[in-house]
């Protein structure tokens, strides 16, 4: 089973990190390697929305994308993990998500969706917020609102999400009475499931 992940947070070792090891300590104690990306160190440029993978759904730029493209084609699961900025994803989680533009162009203008593999594809979407429940809540949910259009548009039909509102400071998701053991749990039904 091929398991990927994209870390989103620019800050190392924050509460969105410590989350996502987590979750892949449990799948790699259930067998499986997970690929992370660090979108905070890759070279990938904003979607320039040109229309150059209109009709090929092939972008035409060349940067780390290359490796994304080809990762979230072959992958069985996949996690997208961010910090949640101004009630919205990180403009790192962001932009790689914009540039999946040419597996929009593929999926429904060319109709040819990744297909399933052996497996099936699913996702776990992993959020973490410092606004108090009342007002990150909305930030959460536009979050989740760009990643299922995300999951969608790369042919993964199902997700489960875990989102923590209330954790700021660097590490204080450790103080968190759930969040790593659901981490953990998530991630292995994840690859179990």
């Amino acid at each position: 089973m091929n398991v990927i992940a994209f870390l989103g947070s620019p800050r190392e070792g924050g509460n969105t990190e410590l989350l996502l090891k987590e979750a892949i300590k449990s799948i790699e104690e259930s067998g499986f390697n997970a690929h992370v990306f660090t979108l905070n160190t890759m070279n990938i440029m904003p979607c320039q929305n040109c229309g150059g993978c209109d009709e090929t759904g092939i972008c035409v730029y060349e940067d780390d994308m290359t490796q994304v493209y080809e990762a979230i084609r072959t992958c069985d699961r996949i996690i997208l993990a961010s910090p949640i900025f101004f009630s919205a994803l990180s403009a790192q989680t962001k932009m790689m998500i914009d540039r999946c533009q040419a597996f929009w162009c593929e999926k429904y203008l060319l109709r040819k969706p990744i297909p399933a593999g052996t497996y099936g594809r699913k996702g776990l979407l992993l959020l973490v917020g410092g606004q108090s429940k009342e007002i990150g809540m909305q930030g959460m949910q536009c979050a989740e609102t760009s990643a299922k259009a995300f999951f969608r548009t790369i042919s993964v039909p199902e997700h489960k999400t875990l989102s923590y509102t209330g954790v700021d400071t660097k590490g204080a998701v450790l103080k968190h009475p759930t969040a790593l053991k659901d981490a953990y749990e998530t991630g292995k039904e994840l690859v179990e499931g």
